[in-house]
This record gives C-alpha cells, structure tokens and sequence, in this order.
C-alpha cells in the first residue's frame, strides 16, 4: 500500500528536479489569473495504476488545482476513456503535467503489462512476481503497480529475505566445502521467521539443496523439460521459483510445468510506459 508520505517524498523530488525555478515557458505565455480544466484521457486500453500519485503531483504544484479521478487503482479502461479530470490555475496545472504523466504512464504500463502475463497463466497454480530490477528510488511506485496488475511482489529489499544466488554460492562453497552443509549452518542462524531461498542452476544442485531445509527454489534458465524434472523431484517439499527467460510467448509453458512461482524481470526493467494524454477541455466535468 503506497503511504501519503511516500508519494509525496518522490513525487515532490521529481516536481523539483522539472521545474527548480519554475516554469518558464508558462509564466511567460499565460496569464497569471486563468483557470484550466483538463482531462487525463486514455489513447490506448490497459490497467490504471498511479491514482494518488498523479494527484499528489497536481497538488504539490499548487494546493489550488482540484482533482478528481475518477478510475480505481487495477481497474481496467478502452480508449479514448476519461480517467481524471483537473481544475485550476492554468499556470500550475501546466507545470505538473508531465511529472503526472510521467508517472501514471509508466504505472499504468506495468500495471498493463503484468495483467498480461497474470492472464497468460490462468488456469495454473503459478504466481506471477516481480523482482529488484526496479527504477532507483520507484521500487515502491513500481512493485504498486505490479499488484495492480494482478501480479504479485517478490522480495522487497535485500534486508527482507536470505536469497543465496550463483555469487553467493560460490563464494560459499569456495575451497570445496560442502553445500548442503554450508547451507545447513546459514539456515541454523537464522530467525525461524526468515525466508530462505536458493539458486540453481543444474538439476544435480536441487537435492543437495533440498537436504538443507530451504524454504523456496529457484530454478533459474532451465528449459521446459528441466523445470518438469525440476519439480518432480523437489515433490513439494519446498516452493519452486522459475527464473530467467520469460517473456509473454514462454510463460505460459512455463507456468504449465507446475512451478509455483514466475518470477518477471520485465514487469519493470523493461516494460513500456502506456499512451495518456492531459488535454486542456473547454467544458469542466
């Protein structure tokens, strides 16, 4: 759940970076006393994501612009559909467009993009999740809209969890020591409420990893018939994560072999922001 405060930290650093002394192109062609009223219009269908954030944006540009929007946070709209409308000093209402839209665009794509692949998977028993290959500083804005989206969250921090990866493992097991027992000793110091997930990269390395009592596999660039394999002999006695090569074409094989878990790096590293547009409208809702 996005906190006020939070919204408004980012939201506040982004108007600040765009106008640092204001904007200069409004203050010299519009006059001081006019009023706009504006719509947020859809160009293209999808999933809304980034409601509080685009009126955060409005109001700390200026307390004066009224906002209403009128379309929940995972709701679905068409083209051409109205989603919020704004009111006030046309001056301010133009300063914090784009930071609105810059915002509630890219939301509004991840939002899009992850009920695409959570569609793509129906039927299954697998959850979509994202991952830590965020934008600096949006993580929180961005793994919002993935729950919009119908997707799920993956960790979300490195203080959240113990997730052991490839690095990890092979510094752990530097000088020949045993994995299983050097799992064992991490699992052994930890709190009984702490996650513990590890990597694989070969199906040799899922018993050994098993034996040491961990909570969630990841089962990372396996093809289709290792996965199936994969979760044979895992036999539930841990989740299993899928990793690596997904894309909208492959998900749903994947999420066919019986994994429990997809995690989707391109919900948010490379997902493309939607078309919304804030048009000036003559006539106020």
């Amino acid at each position: 759940m996005l906190s006020t405060r939070h919204i408004d930290t980012v939201v506040g650093a982004a108007l600040s970076e765009d106008a640092p002394w204001g904007d200069a192109t409004s203050e010299a062609l519009i006059p001081a006393g006019a009023v706009a009223t504006a719509r947020l219009v859809a160009r293209e269908a999808g999933v809304f994501s980034g409601g509080a954030v685009f009126e955060a944006a409005m109001r700390l540009t200026d307390p004066a612009i009224e906002t209403r929007v009128d379309i929940a946070d995972g709701a679905a709209f068409e083209a051409g559909a109205t989603l919020a409308w704004v009111t006030g000093p046309a001056r301010s209402v133009l300063t914090a467009e784009r930071v609105a839209l810059n915002f509630t665009q890219r939301m509004s794509g991840i939002a899009t993009l992850t009920a695409r692949y959570v569609a793509a998977v129906a039927g299954t028993s697998a959850r979509i999740v994202d991952t830590r290959k965020t934008t600096p500083g949006l993580r929180e804005f961005e793994r919002h809209a993935v729950r919009c989206g119908g997707g799920r969250n993956h960790r979300f921090s490195l203080s959240d969890a113990v997730m052991a990866k490839d690095n990890h493992l092979a510094v752990l097991t530097a000088g020949g020591r045993d994995l299983t027992e050097a799992l064992r000793a991490v699992r052994a110091s930890l709190s009984h409420t702490t996650h513990l997930e590890v990597e694989v990269d070969r199906i040799e390395q899922i018993e050994p990893v098993l034996a040491a009592g961990v909570d969630t596999i990841m089962l990372d660039n396996f093809d289709l018939d290792a996965l199936r394999q994969g979760v044979a002999l895992v036999a539930g006695r841990a989740v299993v994560e899928a990793s690596g090569g997904v894309s909208l074409d492959t998900v749903a094989a994947i999420a066919r072999t019986g994994v429990d878990v997809i995690s989707v790096g391109a919900l948010t590293h490379s997902v493309r922001s939607l078309d919304l547009g804030l048009d000036i409208d003559p006539i106020a809702p």
